[in-house]
Order: C-alpha cells, then structure tokens, then sequence
C-alpha cells in the first residue's frame, strides 16, 4: 500500500467541500468501519499540489518522491536570463524620451508587464515542476507587489518576482523577507522611497517625515500578523528602521540604495525587543521578526489554507508552526512536512481561483500557445489581473471568495472559447486523464446530453470536480 494510498474518515459526514458546487452537488461519504481508497494518488498530486495534469502525460510512480524531487530540483528560470532592474530602468528612460521627443513608442511599462506576465503564465502550463512554481505563485501573492501601485512597482513585478521569490521558495523566510525588503519593487509599492527620518539630516532640512506603510503591511500581511497584538508605536519604530532604504533608477547600476543621510537616527524598539540604528540594525530587525512564534504560526495557517484547507486544520497549523520553529524557517521543511499531512490528500478541498482554473484548463487541453496575451487577458476577464491585485493582501484563497454566480457564468463562457479552439482533446479524453475516479455520475451525465462535442468539453470544464483540486 502506498503510503499516502488511504485516508481514514471518523465520521459518516461527506467530505468537506464537496456538497454543493455551480448547482451540482456529490459526496463522499463514509463510516467509521470504512476507508476511503485513494486509487490514483498521483492525479490528486497534480491537482493539489501543481496545475494539473498536462494532457496525458505520465504519472509518476513514487508520488512522494515526485514531489521531494520537486523540492531539490534547481529552479530552471534562475538558469537563464530573467528581466532586470537595469533593463526596466532602460525602458523607463526610452519611453521618457519618446515622450520629452513627441515621439511614438509603443508599450513602456505596459508592454514590458505585459510580456512578462505572459512568459509567466505560458511557463506554468508548460513546466515540469509545477510543485515549485505553485510556490512562486503563492509567496509572490503573499508579499504582493501589484501594478496598481504605479509604474516603477508596474515594470518591475517580473523582475521583483525573479530576484526576490524565486530563489528564496525551498529556502530560509527569513532570507525571502529580507530580500523583499531591498527589493526597489517593493519599496515602491508601498511608499518606502518617500519615508524620511524627520531626525535624519534629509528631514531636518527639508521638513520630511516617514512614511509607515510598508512598516504596517510588513507586520500586518507579510510576517507577525494582525492577531500578533503590535501597536502603532511598533508600527512607527519599525518605519523609522527602514527610513533610507530606496531606489535607484539612474545610471548603469539601478537598484536597492541605502541613503544613510535619509535614516532615522538612533536605535528602535519593535514588539518590545530594541535594535541599532541603520542598515545593519535594520537587517538584524527583519531576522527577528522573520522569526517570531507570531509570524511562524501566521506562515503555517497561510500555507495550511492554501495547500489543505479553507479553514485550516489546528493540528495542521500546529504541525507546521513546530517545523519553522525547529528549522530556522525552512521552507522547504515546511512543505515537505504538507505532503506529508493526511488532510492534504483528501480530494476537492479547495476551490480553483481563475488565474489557477486558466492553468488547469490550458494543461488539459496541451495544446499549443496562441499568440499574443490571451492568458493574461483571461485572467482579467475571469476577475483575477495576474500579479495585479486590488489591495496589498493579495488575492484570496478561499472558496467563499471566488465561488458565485456572475464569475462562475465567466468561466463557463471561457471555457467554451477553449473547447472551440481546433484539435481540443474530447470531454471523455480530458476526464479520464485529469479526474479519474473522481468524474462524477452527475458531470458525466451532462457531459452525455451534451448535443456536441464542443459543448461536452466546456461542460466538463465548468463541473465542480473541475472547478476544484
């Protein structure tokens, strides 16, 4: 028996999640005497921890070791040439003189946003480590840095991503939340190249003040949590520890810039634990909080919910909480330690949010990428912009959030522009491949009395069992 092969239910109460669904309901139900038989484990693994299954292509025999190997694989992106803070800085200033010049040139920020995202998305259909690159999804959703905060944190998302989340996914937080920190991205975004010591010598002359947002969402969204009880003074204190951190757009080296003169001097109190003053004070402020029981328990119901459950799990949470404690933050310990949890082999538990429902259906069909930025376009049509979100906590990342009338009709009519496209697999063949033992009576049947081909596959497309992973 394979490891994760069974999963015992306590009750006679159906499975979570699974009652009712864009008008179709099926359950799964169980005694105390009976055992729920996981009879393809490996489809449930690419469901539930990738984008699903990319046409028929093979399954792995050893689940586990698929998924570990995932984890110690190298990231290929970071093999290759990814976008820059030196490129992006070159695009601004050609786009800045086309228009000092009157002179048309097309794109600017927008262009370059665009090209990136949709590089992204096309890699998520097509990679083979899917494990991995869900993870750059969710840590990029979790530190969000969102076109909506202007144009720098607009051209600069690709390379924020690639420089400050992908290396750091399988590695220590501490290390992803000091990298974010120095991003010029997120500096950006959330105000930090406008926050001056009104002590430093930039504020004494020129009357300037800090800035505390991106102190707040810090605390707030990225580390100890709303429920850790910090208080505004901690919020004012950890701004003045990140006064002086900027960005430079100029020259041949554009990035992170440490403007000691624009630092709020002196040492700091945050959470009731005090640090030097400047950068290095500032750092040594980041590992500490990376670190706190508040923010390891806030990181461990975040990935529980993602990965296992809207409502996460306490033992789960509990778990998870225990390894960041015990590993100095791991994140790859933290993973691992998911796969291994019975509650995250159960099938359907989570609902598929748009961007994540694009990815599933264009791995089912497998095949080739239409010009141009049709996924990035369907994710705004399906009301979730890629790295585009409305607020600095992401995207959410529960059923309740996404499963309603108006968006769900979105999907179904996407879902016919797929199935239209030519040499679309048929609804039995992506059935078969992607849900297995999971296609329920109640789908097939619609799938049955559907009056083509076209409309089987869309339908099937639309079914709860697809809606979800």
């Amino acid at each position: 028996m394979h490891r994760f092969g069974w999963i015992r239910q306590e009750s006679c109460e159906p499975l979570q999640g699974l009652d009712q669904v864009n008008g179709f309901s099926f359950n799964l139900v169980t005694t105390d005497d009976m055992l729920i038989c996981m009879t393809d484990m490996a489809l449930h693994a690419v469901r539930r921890f990738g984008f699903g299954r990319r046409g028929s292509e093979a399954l792995p025999d050893d689940v586990h070791g698929w998924l570990r190997s995932q984890l110690d694989a190298p990231d290929p992106l970071l093999g290759r040439p990814g976008p820059t803070m030196l490129n992006t800085a070159l695009v601004a200033r050609r786009f800045a003189e086309a228009q000092k010049a009157k002179e048309p040139l097309p794109g600017g920020f927008s262009g370059l946003f665009t090209e990136e995202m949709t590089a992204s998305l096309q890699y998520a259909v097509s990679t083979d480590l899917p494990l991995r690159e869900r993870l750059v999804w969710f840590w990029a959703n979790h530190f969000t840095v969102s076109a909506r905060g202007g144009p720098w944190s607009f051209g600069l998302n690709g390379t924020y991503v690639h420089e400050a989340i992908r290396p750091h996914v399988t590695g220590r937080f501490a290390d992803m939340v000091k990298a974010v920190m120095r991003h010029p991205a997120m500096l950006d975004y959330l105000d930090n190249t406008h926050s001056i010591g009104p002590d430093s010598p930039i504020g004494l002359k020129q009357h300037r003040g800090i800035n505390e947002n991106l102190a707040r969402e810090s605390l707030e969204l990225h580390t100890l949590g709303i429920q850790a009880g910090y208080t505004q003074r901690d919020v004012i204190a950890y701004a003045g520890m990140l006064s002086g951190r900027m960005m430079n757009t100029e020259g041949a080296s554009p990035g992170f810039v440490y403007r000691a003169d624009a630092h709020e001097p002196g040492p700091e109190t945050v959470f009731g634990h005090t640090f030097p003053d400047g950068l290095e004070g500032s750092e040594d402020a980041l590992e500490w909080i990376a670190d706190h029981p508040a923010t390891r328990r806030h990181i461990a119901n975040q990935l529980v919910q993602h990965f296992v459950a809207d409502v996460p799990p306490p033992k789960c949470v509990e778990r998870l909480e225990a390894v960041l404690r015990d590993t100095g933050g791991d994140l790859k310990a933290a993973m691992l330690a998911i796969i291994d949890m019975p509650e995250a082999w159960q099938p359907l538990t989570k609902f598929r949010a748009p961007a994540e429902y694009i990815i599933a259906v264009q791995r089912a069909l497998d095949l080739p990428f239409e010009p141009g930025p049709g996924l990035l376009d369907a994710t705004n049509d399906l009301g979730q912009p890629f790295r585009n979100p409305l607020l600095p906590n992401g995207w959410p990342d529960t059923a309740a959030d996404w499963v309603a009338g108006e968006p769900l009709l979105k999907r179904a009519d996407w879902a016919m522009t797929q199935a239209l496209r030519p040499n679309a697999p048929s609804a039995d063949a992506v059935a078969s491949a992607t849900l297995g033992e999971l296609y329920s009576s109640t789908t097939r049947a619609a799938v049955t009395q559907c009056p083509n081909r076209t409309e089987a596959l869309a339908t099937l497309f639309a079914s709860p069992e697809f809606l979800r992973r």
